[in-house]
């Protein structure tokens, strides 16, 4: 069979010179180092839709240079220059892809994992190729529309104003399609998927017999409408046995408290179920209680309550209310709103009841979330409504970018401070720490509330900022430890390369990204809470213990 030469370099020809710049510019920077480390076909569709999105700029300055008839070059150099430019871009794409290797395994070596061998270049260009060529496809149905609608537009007004016009209708048409068609169809389909995963019984986990436990018998709430993550917070934890074989003496069995989504019609009426469920348990009896609020999918991080169940012998009563099924990521980008009415209900309503408690005998009481869990919870307590009877502490692990509070902390933190470890004020009410303990701070003195702030530099859910697709992210400035010394801002390519990071900032080891540490997190309840008798060697024993889980 005869290749056919003369049809390659036609079609090569007709490709936009500018538009192959650009775009070789975008792919090649989108095989660049981020925080986290992308399988091959994640790598390929960002690569692809990076270049489609470069060639697209190219081609719109083309055609803005005709359209205002500035000067252009002949065609027989237009078609030489096109040639060469091709195969420029080409040779500069493969060097890139033999880079990849190498820096990914530079994020992978940040982040503490096994290196690979390849970053598998071949199969990343076959999907950036066939990314490329299915958005480019629908660019030129999107250009058919429009000279579809100018051509009819042109017949009742002038060429310009139906151009126009034209580019106008057919873009809203184009995002009515994606917006009511495809985006819809598939945010139901995870939907569904979500829905389905949250309502199945898991057959190892039995409905409890203890009375005193949320589900069972006694409970005020069903065990099939708690969902999936719920039955697992209940199930799931260290027992009244096991912390006292730990602990080397006696122990309480935690209490815990779980309203599911299916629990009740509102986030009110949810947020009644789980106040009534803790006082027929004896929750308010405990000397700790703590209102988390979950993740997305309802989940509860276990690193996170069972190392404070751990510290206290047990003698801790905990309550969670779920207010969505989508995965954290999901949520964030779609619904980021969504848990702060459940947030604002289950505080106002626990906070209520416990500011009528005589204030020698009542528990002390502490707020807790995971990524969404997080924003929600620090949305939840309006600060001029609780300064006069202050609830005791709080501790925070991924909060998410879109935090008001956190930004305003990170922004206007004391100079010399990164902005992934920013220092807050004079540290007597918010304090930040990562893998390291950073939170016996010299000569800063707690105030009447203890806030601590979890956080690894490597987690895009944190670190991510729009800002990025224009500006240098401060948080380049110093970096932190685990973020690859070979990452680089680029301009509108690097906010797409943390884009897909947020969707995989859950794939890595405990202790990096979005991903968080038994150990860390008892530093920061050991901060928080204070517990009585606590010394060093039982944090060493703890950690070891969690460590070996």
């Amino acid at each position: 069979m005869r290749f056919d030469t003369k049809g390659l370099e036609a079609r090569l020809v007709r490709l936009s010179l500018p538009g192959l710049i650009w775009g070789t510019f975008f792919f090649a920077a989108s095989l660049t180092p981020s925080m986290i480390p992308r399988h091959f076909v994640l790598q390929g569709a960002l690569s692809g839709f990076s270049f489609a999105l470069g060639y697209g700029l190219g081609l719109l300055l083309e055609r803005l240079w005709a359209y205002v008839q500035l000067p252009r070059p002949g065609a027989a150099f237009v078609r030489r220059a096109t040639l060469v430019t091709a195969a420029v871009c080409c040779v500069v794409a493969v060097i890139f892809l033999w880079l990849a290797t190498g820096w990914q395994n530079s994020v992978r070596a940040a982040l503490q994992l096994p290196l690979e061998a390849s970053a598998s270049p071949l199969f990343v260009g076959i999907v950036a190729a066939i990314t490329f060529w299915l958005l480019r496809a629908l660019a030129r149905l999107i250009g058919l529309s429009f000279r579809i609608i100018s051509r009819r537009l042109k017949q009742h007004m002038p060429e310009r104003a139906a151009n126009f016009l034209g580019v106008l209708l057919a873009a809203l048409l184009c995002l009515s399609v994606l917006d009511g068609l495809i985006f819809r169809l598939a945010l139901s389909i995870a939907d569904s998927s979500y829905r389905e995963f949250d309502a199945l019984i898991e057959t190892d986990v039995a409905r409890p017999i203890d009375p005193l436990r949320t589900g069972s018998a006694a409970s005020l709430l069903d065990w099939q409408h708690l969902g999936r993550a719920g039955r697992e917070f209940i199930d799931a934890g260290p027992n009244r046995e096991s912390i006292a074989a730990l602990a080397g003496g006696e122990a309480r069995q935690p209490i815990r408290v779980y309203a599911g989504l299916n629990s009740a019609a509102t986030p009110r009426a949810r947020a009644a179920l789980a106040l009534a469920e803790l006082k027929r348990v004896g929750a308010f009896d405990r000397p700790v209680l703590v209102i988390i609020m979950p993740t997305g999918t309802g989940w509860v991080d276990p690193a996170g309550i069972d190392t404070l169940e751990y510290m206290h012998r047990g003698n801790v009563a905990s309550v969670a209310v779920q207010y969505s099924y989508l995965s954290s990521w999901l949520s964030l980008l779609i619904e980021p709103e969504n848990g702060s009415e459940t947030a604002h209900a289950l505080f106002d309503t626990v906070y209520g009841y416990w500011t009528t408690l005589p204030h020698d005998s009542r528990p002390k009481l502490y707020l807790s979330g995971l990524s969404l869990g997080a924003l929600g919870s620090q949305r939840s307590a309006d600060m001029f409504k609780v300064i006069g009877d202050p609830f005791n502490g709080a501790v925070w692990s991924g909060t998410p970018f879109r935090s008001t509070m956190w930004r305003t902390l990170t922004a206007g933190r004391q100079p010399g401070s990164p902005a992934w470890l920013p220092m807050s004020g004079d540290g007597s009410t918010v304090r930040f720490t990562n893998q390291q303990n950073h939170l016996a701070i010299p000569g800063a003195k707690w105030g009447p509330m203890r806030i601590v702030m979890l956080q690894y530099a490597s987690d895009p859910i944190t670190f991510f900022e729009p800002s990025m697709f224009w500006r240098r992210p401060e948080w380049l400035d110093p970096r932190g430890p685990d973020v690859s010394p070979a990452l680089r801002w680029i301009p509108i390519v690097s906010a797409l390369q943390m884009g897909v990071d947020i969707t995989l900032s859950g794939m890595v080891p405990p202790g990096r990204g979005h991903v968080f540490a038994a150990a860390h997190y008892i530093d920061a309840w050991k901060e928080v809470t204070q517990p009585p008798g606590w010394s060093d060697a039982d944090t060493a024993r703890l950690k070891a213990a969690m460590a070996g889980r």
